[in-house]
């Protein structure tokens, strides 16, 4: 089988399969074994970047935040590859560690490191920005973990254009560590919250988007239809969008051209993403290993011009 291509991350040099997986679902809806499975599975179709949160699954009965990562942890130790497998993940809303502080960032990034049993995590996210902090405050706590080594590069999830642009603005004047991807919620259904100033500065700064939400909560997997009912942890944020126009007329497009490629729904949708400007690699998560194939095959689906406009127009917010 033929290698999937790699695409660069921004202005780092990380290469990254075109399909970051999510780690969400490790020690919530996917036990630690099936959590294994997948990661097993992943890998060996050629998947190298995984993405999780310090605050993964602190939601769920019985949690209490960083499952996730120590579920990624064990996996790596027992699998012994850290070195192949480029490990992204986030600081501020785990419930020990909520906020930017210069404390908060540098308490934080220490206990993910002991939970994912490594010396470095390759990609560290600040999870949901916090305007009562300075972006001087933050870039610099973070550019500290940079300096000791226990990040490789930095990024931004759910930021505003004018606090980035702040950000990349200081970190440019004082020479400190910069941000190099943004992890923003993006895909056919919402697509309002990314497009706009905000890709605008990411693609003029050459930073490289990683989308979260890829198939908005399963919606577009296309097993969300009128009248049915799906067992899903996120069912009920999924099955809103059935009551929108738009909603059904992205499911029209994409069963179409799923039809037109025989492939799954949910590669079609993932493949539009990655079309995108500024888009290196879409988040998905699988909490089941038959679950993958459908989400690894948007390293290998290439849309026509008329299929990009045609799903661009339905979605159209």
């Amino acid at each position: 089988m033929t290698p999937l291509p790699v695409r660069k991350l921004g202005p780092s040099d990380l290469e990254v399969f075109p399909l970051a997986l999510g780690g969400n679902v490790f020690g919530w809806t996917a036990d630690e074994a099936t959590s294994f499975a997948v990661l097993d599975a992943y890998t060996a179709a050629g998947g190298n970047f995984v993405d999780t949160a310090d605050s993964y699954s602190a939601w769920a009965e019985g949690n209490h935040g960083g499952e996730s990562e120590t579920i990624i942890g064990r996996w790596l130790r027992a699998r012994g590859n850290r070195a192949d497998v480029i490990v992204a993940t986030k600081v501020s809303q785990h419930p020990e560690y909520q906020g930017l502080t210069a404390a908060t960032i540098k308490a934080a990034a220490d206990a993910s490191l002991r939970r994912l049993g490594t010396d470095h995590i390759d990609l560290y996210y600040t999870h949901f920005d916090k305007p009562e902090v300075p972006v001087e405050e933050i870039i610099s706590a973070l550019d500290g973990l940079v300096r000791a080594g226990k990040v490789r590069y930095i990024g931004a999830s759910n930021i505003s254009a004018a606090r980035l642009r702040e950000s990349l603005a200081f970190s440019e004047r004082e020479g400190f560590a910069r941000y190099v991807a943004l992890q923003p919620r993006y895909n056919l259904v919402s697509r309002d919250t990314y497009e706009g100033e905000l890709r605008d500065l990411a693609g003029a700064a050459g930073l490289a988007a990683v989308p979260y939400a890829a198939l908005a909560a399963g919606f577009l997997t296309g097993k969300y239809r009128p009248g049915t009912t799906v067992d899903s942890a996120r069912a009920a944020g999924a099955g809103k969008h059935l009551d929108t126009g738009r909603g059904r007329d992205v499911l029209a497009a994409l069963d179409d051209i799923a039809a037109a490629h025989d492939v799954p729904v949910a590669t079609v949708a993932l493949a539009w993403l990655a079309e995108q400007p500024t888009v290196a690699a879409p988040i998905a998560s699988a909490r089941t290993v038959e679950q993958l194939p459908a989400l690894l095959g948007v390293g290998e689906l290439r849309l026509t011009e008329a299929e990009v406009g045609r799903l661009t127009e339905a979605s159209r917010p």
